[in-house]
């Protein structure tokens, strides 16, 4: 089943435990959550106020009440924080912030792979009202220029192997005014010069004082701008408000049946939706704990998750065919494990819950407006590859071209809309004309296919953006497309998907050449890893007389793509050919 590249499909794994399934209430403090339910109906969401829920005041009062509790061990250099930790590190780095003149409302970029600092940083600009703009750590050129021009960006706060990829970039960026870095060792390395921005050492931000920061953040203040993959256009920056964040964690929460005695292992990016508030801010919603590793390592999977006793973890892409793929053993259901999300369900899943002794599941959402849809553990088998029913609190709809709503069984655009004030992102930053696009008619469009049948569960077909999805990461065809036109070789060039061995997306490009130009396949692909991250440079790639286009004049990339996964051998594969773009 192919799942959207735009978004993410979830899935859920959960452990069979003596025949039964473990759920049950989440949180250890009862209805202490940010006020018992006291006003109308939807006010609150899972026993939350909505008006009442800012970033800063969970994490206060999961502090008071839970205090001593563990929240996150690192595992790379076995730090340990526990609520308390985290509130009062967040304090006093949110103070350290406010007195190197970042205020409320300053759109703050953060460059950076999965360490504390990164959470602690996190909560920090929540509580002091800032916008934080997470960026993928392996941004870089064009691209990262983009993302932090668009955001509005004044700082930036950077690993200090990462700095580089800021400074290169900082003439073309004369909005950037502070470079904040957290160092590799006690100090800053020699050689980084910032040139005209003032920069700043993180652990000069961690000494002052633990007294919550004195800054008025309400629920709907905005917190962060998330890119998702542009389709026809640039990454749209998706805008969550404070509620939002902490709304779609509560909503995993409620839907997952997630406890306070969880522990979730996460090697997913701590800069992408799952990583942070469907996993580290949903732990943080039910009282529960972290273990987090700097990234994805096969090596280190199933060491990680039996040493840490972690219960719950998440696995997108080609990373649930990692594991099954695995040598057999008899340790396989020796594990702790009773949720795992995975996206998109591989077709092995009952293959995948015999062996690995759990329940496999599934849902549909996405970044750019909520996470509407669960098939959960108690659906029938029968319904297994749907994206199952639409939670509590959200409305779906299949729709046809002019917006009106399919019969049963008749496949449409999929749109959505949510029943609770601020349960869903509050559109594209600087984007007015493709927000009201999307949510055209009271509805978002999510731009996918896809149908519903008798029962009301949802099928996904296929998706009409033009996007793609490797390894977990969103990418977006018409960006890989503008680097490759400003190519002086390359007259025009159309990037599209092709599955690969793992059921996962590849880029692939075809190109058309300027009359007696010449460029090999590797050239292509060496000139673009060297504009863009790796993972968007294309591993496909064929050089074509013209590219197919309707009367229109667009290009009609199914015929390209279609091909391309009839006859593969007609592409050269940059994994064949033994080219090396690094991670």
């Amino acid at each position: 089943m192919l799942w959207p590249a735009s978004k993410f499909a979830m899935g859920v794994l959960v452990k069979r435990v003596s025949g039964s399934v473990l759920h049950g209430a989440v949180g250890a403090g009862g209805d202490k959550r940010l006020g018992a339910p006291r006003l109308g109906r939807d006010q609150y969401r899972f026993g939350y106020e909505i008006r009442r829920l800012t970033i800063g005041s969970l994490l206060s009062d999961k502090a008071a009440s839970i205090g001593e509790r563990e929240y996150l061990n690192y595992l790379p250099d076995g730090r340990r924080y526990t609520y308390k930790d985290m509130h009062l590190l967040s304090n006093t780095v949110g103070n350290g912030f406010l007195r190197i003149g970042i205020a409320k409302g300053e759109h703050v970029a953060m460059l950076m792979e999965n360490c504390p600092e990164q959470l602690i940083t996190y909560f920090a600009l929540g509580k002091i009202g800032a916008v934080c703009v997470p960026i993928n750590a392996k941004a870089k050129g064009q691209l990262l220029e983009y993302f932090l021009e668009n955001s509005d960006s004044t700082v930036v706060i950077v690993e200090e192997a990462l700095a580089d990829q800021v400074i290169e970039i900082q003439e073309r960026l004369p909005n950037l005014e502070k470079l904040v870095v957290i160092p590799a060792g006690q100090r800053l390395g020699n050689g980084h010069g910032a040139g005209r921005m003032e920069i700043v050492n993180f652990r000069d931000l961690q000494v002052g004082s633990e007294l919550e920061p004195c800054v008025d953040v309400k629920f709907n203040d905005l917190a962060f701008i998330k890119y998702t993959s542009g389709t026809t256009g640039p990454s749209k920056g998706v805008m969550f408000s404070q509620a939002r964040a902490l709304l779609y964690a509560i909503s995993t929460v409620e839907a997952t049946g997630y406890r306070f005695d969880d522990i979730c292992y996460i090697a997913l990016p701590l800069y992408h939706a799952n990583g942070l508030l469907g996993s580290a801010y949903a732990m943080l919603v039910s009282d529960a704990r972290i273990v987090v590793q700097r990234r994805f390592s096969m090596s280190k999977f199933w060491g990680d998750i039996c040493d840490s006793g972690a219960t719950i973890t998440n696995l997108l892409g080609s990373m649930a065919n990692i594991v099954w793929t695995q040598p057999l053993s008899q340790k396989d259901v020796e594990n702790n494990l009773r949720i795992v999300q995975i996206a998109p369900v591989p077709e092995f899943s009952l293959e995948f819950e015999t062996r690995f002794g759990v329940r496999c599941t599934s849902g549909y959402g996405l970044t750019d407006y909520g996470v509407p849809v669960t098939y959960s553990i108690i659906d029938p088998v029968g319904k297994r590859g749907s994206a199952g029913r639409v939670r509590k609190g959200w409305q779906l709809k299949i729709v046809d071209e002019d917006d009106f709503e399919c019969a049963v069984g008749d496949v449409g655009e999929i749109v959505l809309r949510s029943d609770f004030p601020w349960d869903a992102s509050s559109g594209y930053y600087k984007m007015p004309e493709a927000s009201l696009q999307a949510l055209r008619n009271g509805w978002f469009h999510t731009g996918d296919r896809g149908y519903l049948d008798e029962d009301g569960f949802l099928w996904f077909v296929n998706r009409k953006k033009d996007s793609i999805r490797r390894r977990g990461e969103n990418i977006s065809s018409w960006e890989v497309e503008q680097v490759l036109l400003r190519h002086p070789a390359i007259r025009d060039a159309a990037v599209y998907a092709v599955r690969n061995e793992m059921a996962d997306d590849e880029v692939a490009a075809s190109i058309v050449l300027r009359e007696n130009a010449l460029l090999s396949e590797e050239g292509v692909v060496e000139y673009c890893a060297a504009k863009l991250p790796a993972y968007m440079s294309p591993r496909f790639v064929s050089f074509v007389d013209d590219l197919p286009r309707t009367g229109t004049e667009k290009v009609e990339k199914y015929k390209l793509q279609e091909a391309a996964e009839m006859d593969r051998g007609s592409l050269w594969d940059r994994d064949k050919a033994g080219t090396r773009l690094g991670s």
